[in-house]
């Protein structure tokens, strides 16, 4: 009973709230019902179809970067005779581990003007004049999706890792035996039995990507010219940064949960067995 207690208190009722929330108008705490209002502002909002559509190019770009890179370096460190593995597998969940705003603070001297990437790219002679990383639109969309990249792709790795070291390794031998090529073994065995665990890592970077806050908020605050504005940082700068429009930016919070739920039943319907 307790939990119950608590669990309606701070999460049922607090979804119940920003529902009701989502049908009021107005600035501050001088609300009044609005009806179907703030999804026709929506439709009309060029900030919030910026904040929509840099979400998706995210979501669309890092999340199957991400997952291929995580399953290739889970694969490489489940190799027993890969020397130092050990440190290779800490060196790349360690972004994970790491405190966010110091990730980003770091991230963020890296890519400046006058940072080390600019400064090695110009010494190898890849460049001929520095990168504007942080202030042209294009470049803070790749500095972006590069940070969660590098700060999520340990994450995942270890749930590949741990479900490959789970495989029988009869099948293996077997398929060694038969004269299977490194490739086809991985394509043909590894993938298929990782089926579940892509599905979930899948769906959790989706939801993860979709409530992307922290990184452009840190490192691009949304800029420049909102190019890395998402749709949870619209969210903040509506309820905290401007004059509040509270019930608004509910609204835009139950896009959020509506591509959440699109996008996680296509999921489980492109990963369905089907031969059921």
């Amino acid at each position: 009973m307790p939990a119950l207690v608590l669990l309606g208190i701070f999460m049922i009722y607090p979804i119940l709230w920003s529902l009701w929330m989502s049908f009021q108008v107005g600035r501050g705490m001088n609300l009044s019902f609005g009806g179907f209002a703030n999804i026709v502002r929506l439709t009309q909002d060029p900030v919030f179809i910026r904040a929509l559509t840099n979400t998706l190019t995210f979501l669309a770009v890092q999340v199957p970067v991400m997952l291929i890179l995580a399953l290739l370096f889970a694969n490489a460190l489940n190799n027993s005779r890969l020397w130092g593995r050990g440190l290779f597998r800490t060196a790349i969940f360690l972004p994970c581990v790491t405190s966010l705003v110091a990730y980003s603070v770091v991230f963020k001297s890296m890519f400046a003007q006058d940072g080390i990437v600019n400064q090695m790219l110009m010494a190898l002679h890849i460049i001929g004049s520095p990168i504007p990383w942080l202030a042209d639109p294009f470049w803070a969309k790749v500095v972006i999706i590069t940070a969660i990249t590098w700060r999520w792709t340990g994450y995942n790795m270890i749930f590949y890792l741990a479900a490959m070291q789970n495989i029988d390794r009869s099948i293996y031998e077997a398929a060694r035996i038969d004269g299977v090529p490194a490739w086809a073994r991985f394509w043909y065995i590894t993938v298929p039995m990782l089926k579940p665990v892509i599905l979930f890592t899948t769906v959790i970077s989706t939801i993860g990507t979709l409530q992307l806050f922290d990184e452009p908020n840190l490192i691009t605050q949304g800029g420049p010219s909102d190019a890395t504005l998402t749709l949870s940082l619209y969210i903040y700068n509506l309820s905290f940064k401007f004059m509040p429009s509270f019930g608004y930016a509910a609204t835009v919070s139950y896009v959020i949960v509506v591509l959440v739920g699109i996008l996680s039943l296509l999921q489980f319907l492109a990963a369905r067995d089907r031969r059921a």
